[in-house]
C-alpha cells in the first residue's frame, strides 16, 4: 500500500457523536479490587464497548465526503481502533464473502484456467480493454485445468504487505503458522528479517516491471532470478499477464523459464475479467483508482478463499502512532508513482473490514511466544 494522504483522502462522514467518542479518552481500568470496583470494571467494559462501537460504526461508515484529512487524522483513528478489542463476526464475514462471490467469484475466476478461458477465444485485457489476445493452443497449455486455489476454504490466511511497520515486529512465527501465506512483489524473506516477516510463502505476486528492471526481462540473469525465487519453495508466482498488453511477453517468459529449469515454483496468471469485476465492486464503495494495488487485490481474493484473514505490513503512513518515522517498505524506502493507486480509500476500506470483524489488521508488534 502506498501513500497519498494529502492528495486524496476522501473518507467517511463524521457525526458529532463520533467526534466526541474520538476526543474523549477510553476510560482507564480501576487499579484496586473490591466490590464497587468490580462494578466499575463492568461499567468500564460497557463504556469502552460503546465507544469502540461508535468509532467502528460511524467513523468508518462508507458515506464518503470530499474532504482532505491529514495523515495525523488517520493515525488518530488507528490509535483509537488499536485500543478496541477485535472480535471476529462470522455473520458479517459470511455476508461480505457472498457479496464478493456474487460479483467476482474468486474461487473459480481469480486465476486464469482452462475452465474459464476457452481455447480459441479472444480474451480482453483488464486495463487495455479494447485490446484482445487470442487464446492459442500454446497459451491454453500454460493454464492450469482449474484454479489451483479451489481447494478452499483455507482455515487461516496471512496476507503480508511490505510496509516498514513489519521491521522489528516479531510477526514471523505467527505468519508462518498460517495455513496459506500470500505475499506481494517478490519481497525478501530470508536472513534476519524472517523473524519479522516469516518465510512461508504459498503465493507471491510478481510485478512484470521487477522482471524487466531487475532481471532484464529474463533475456539474461535467468540464474539470478531462479536463485531469488527459490526461497519461496513451491509457491505460485502470480502475474498480471492479461492486464496490459506490455505485460504479456514478460509474464510468459517467467512461465517458460520456471518450466525450462524445472523450478519448483509455478507461474499462474490473474484472470482479467476477475480484476475488472473486482475494480467495479470496489468502485461502488468509493475506491476509484486507475488500478487497485496488488495488496488490495490479494486481500479481496483471500476474503473469499479463507475463513480467517489476517493482514500484516499494511501501513501506508510515514510514521507510527507514536510518531516514529517508518520506511515505506520493510526493505527500502522507495515510494510508488503518485496517483496510480487510491491508497487512502483502500486503507479506509481495510479499516472498515477490521472494524466489522471481517478481517483482522495487525497494527504493530506481534506477541512473541
Amino acid at each position: 500500500l502506498a501513500r497519498g494522504w494529502e492528495e486524496d483522502a476522501a473518507v467517511a462522514a463524521v457525526t458529532p457523536k463520533v467526534v466526541r467518542a474520538l476526543r474523549s479518552p477510553l476510560p482507564s481500568l480501576p487499579q484496586t479490587e473490591n466490590r464497587t470496583n468490580v462494578n466499575k470494571k463492568g461499567i468500564y467494559r460497557f463504556e469502552q464497548a460503546s465507544k469502540c462501537k461508535a468509532i467502528q460504526d460511524n467513523i468508518l461508515s462508507s458515506s464518503i465526503k470530499k474532504k482532505r484529512y491529514s495523515e495525523d487524522y488517520y493515525l488518530h483513528i488507528v490509535t483509537k481502533l488499536q485500543n478496541c478489542t477485535w472480535i471476529r463476526r462470522p455473520e458479517e464475514s459470511m455476508k461480505f464473502r457472498s457479496e464478493l462471490a456474487s460479483c467476482c467469484d474468486a474461487v473459480h475466476n481469480f486465476i486464469a484456467s482452462q475452465n474459464n478461458t476457452p481455447l480459441g477465444s479472444n480474451m480482453s485485457y483488464e486495463v487495455d480493454s479494447k485490446k484482445t489476445i487470442l487464446i492459442t493452443e500454446d497459451i491454453f497449455k500454460m493454464l492450469p485445468v482449474s484454479s489451483p486455489l479451489s481447494v478452499y476454504p483455507f482455515k487461516t490466511c496471512a496476507v503480508v504487505g511490505n510496509g516498514g511497520i513489519l521491521k522489528n515486529s516479531s510477526c514471523g512465527a505467527e505468519i508462518d503458522r498460517s495455513d496459506f501465506v500470500f505475499r506481494c512483489n517478490l519481497p525478501p524473506t530470508t536472513g534476519s528479517i524472517s523473524k519479522d516477516v516469516g518465510n512461508k510463502t504459498n503465493l507471491v505476486t510478481v510485478n512484470p516491471s521487477i522482471i524487466a528492471q531487475k532481471y532484464n526481462k529474463l533475456n539474461e540473469k535467468k540464474t539470478e532470478f531462479l536463485e531469488d525465487v527459490a526461497v519461496y519453495g513451491d509457491a505460485f508466482l502470480l502475474l498480471p499477464a492479461f492486464s496490459f498488453r506490455s505485460n504479456t511477453a514478460t509474464s510468459f517468459k517467467v512461465y517458460h523459464t520456471l518450466k525450462e529449469f524445472r523450478a519448483s515454483q509455478r507461474a499462474i496468471f490473474f484472470h482479467p475479467t476477475y480484476l475488472k469485476s473486482l475494480a467495479q465492486f470496489w468502485r461502488t464503495k468509493g475506491v476509484k483508482a486507475y488500478r487497485l494495488s496488488s495488496g488490495f487485490m490479494i486481500t479481496s481474493a483471500a476474503l473469499e478463499l479463507c475463513e480467517n484473514v489476517k493482514l500484516y505490513g499494511f501501513w501506508p503512513f510515514s510514521k507510527s502512532t507514536e510518531k516514529m518515522p517508518i520506511s515505506h517498505h520493510y526493505y527500502d524506502n522507495q515510494l510508488p508513482k503518485p496517483g496510480f493507486h487510491a491508497m487512502p480509500k483502500e486503507y479506509n476500506q481495510i479499516l472498515q473490514l477490521h472494524g466489522k470483524g471481517i478481517l483482522k489488521l495487525q497494527f504493530g508488534k506481534c506477541e512473541s511466544d
